[in-house]
């Protein structure tokens, strides 16, 4: 996937004004889930801290400091918070923003809900986590945390939302993709201008995707960089390079079959 990071101000114009396009073109009776309203800032944090309560950490002084701060996100906010009460929630936020630390290969058991733990807790970390591995580009675990929940289960709908687009975009699922971003179009009015923006760029990309052309191959190889990158040579890896092998064959006894026959050049 094409990173989209540092658009420029006439992009972001450029593009915003398409988004109704898109929305048109994606098709918007297909997709009846209904508008997503975020919860308010006040409701989350009361939800913070009786689960902080619950876990017996209520530290008021550091609780009062993570939410003081209007600068970051509620989601980066109530991950705080679970970092505060909660060792394994810390691990695996730290694991899941370092640069450097290997790709997961399961799902963390903190997330199941065998861990008995709340869904308030168990949804919200997972969309924390899951937004972190897609920003490394992790998105096969990305995309399979976030398919534990809904997004009608977080804090924030509009980043759940995006992040399962662009986890389904990576991974070249197309008619997944498509859908995610119709209903983040469609159903979160309030999501931020740039998911819009990035959401409706992925739209128009894939329009042009065909099955077995030459931009496919370069899709492919790109994702076969992409887990090669992530230190992932193993059998999904090589099924992706047989696949191309195999189109790359094909194309080859196309273009002799033409040289053959009447007029072939």
């Amino acid at each position: 996937m094409r990173r989209f990071v540092g658009l420029s101000a006439i992009a972001v114009l450029t593009f915003a004004a398409s988004a109704g396009a898109a929305e048109r073109s994606l098709g918007k009776e297909s997709f009846t889930f209904g508008t997503l309203t975020a919860p308010t800032e006040v409701s989350v944090r009361m939800q913070a801290a009786n689960w902080l309560r619950e876990q017996g950490k209520l530290d008021r002084t550091a609780f009062d400091a993570i939410w003081s701060n209007k600068d970051r996100p509620v989601l980066d906010r109530l991950a705080a918070t679970f970092a505060l009460g909660d060792e394994d929630a810390a691990k695996l936020l730290k694991e899941s923003r370092d640069p450097n630390a290997p790709a997961p290969t399961s799902l963390p058991k903190v997330l199941s809900s065998d861990a008995k733990r709340p869904l308030f807790f168990r949804s919200n970390l997972a969309l924390a986590y899951a937004r972190n591995l897609a920003n490394k580009k992790v998105y096969e675990e990305a995309l399979e945390t976030l398919r534990l929940f809904k997004a009608e289960q977080v804090v924030d709908p509009g980043t759940y939302l995006f992040h399962r687009a662009v986890a389904e975009h990576g991974l070249m699922l197309k008619k997944d993709a498509n859908e995610t971003i119709a209903r983040l179009l469609d159903d979160v009015p309030q999501a931020p201008e740039r998911y819009k923006v990035v959401a409706t760029l992925m739209h128009f990309d894939m329009v042009s995707w065909q099955d077995k052309d030459l931009s496919a191959i370069a899709r492919k190889m790109d994702n076969i960089q992409r887990r090669l990158d992530l230190q992932r040579g193993g059998k999904g890896t090589q099924k992706i390079q047989k696949e191309v092998l195999v189109r790359l064959d094909e194309m080859i006894k196309e273009l002799e079959n033409q040289q053959k026959s009447p007029g072939g050049s």
